[in-house]
């Protein structure tokens, strides 16, 4: 019986940490506001400029967009990123990335 109240207490525990560590996402109800940006002439050609961007800091988002950044290689394309709906509990950023 012992080994058993063990064991229960070992299973709840694993399935605890393990849906705080998944709860880690920022949802938002309004989104942000983007800044103006003045976009610079490009570096160079292979340069393609990232629009919006956001990144989690301190459980709201930060602007991290309005720059030209070049492929990582050859080829590579920019996937924008986007806001995707998360059921009731809003929208979360989706970033983007560079992709085949």
């Amino acid at each position: 019986m012992k080994k058993r109240l063990v064991k229960l207490f070992l299973f709840l525990a694993v399935i605890f940490s393990i849906s705080f560590s998944a709860s880690a996402q920022i949802y938002v109800k309004i989104r942000p506001v983007i800044p103006v940006i003045v976009r610079t002439a490009p570096p160079s050609p292979q340069h393609v400029w990232i629009d919006e961007e956001w990144e989690p800091n301190n459980g709201a988002y930060r602007y991290t967009g309005g720059h030209w950044d070049a492929p990582p290689h050859p080829g590579y394309r920019w996937r924008q990123g986007h806001w995707k709906r998360h059921h009731h509990d809003g929208e979360e950023w989706i970033r983007g990335s560079w992709r085949r």
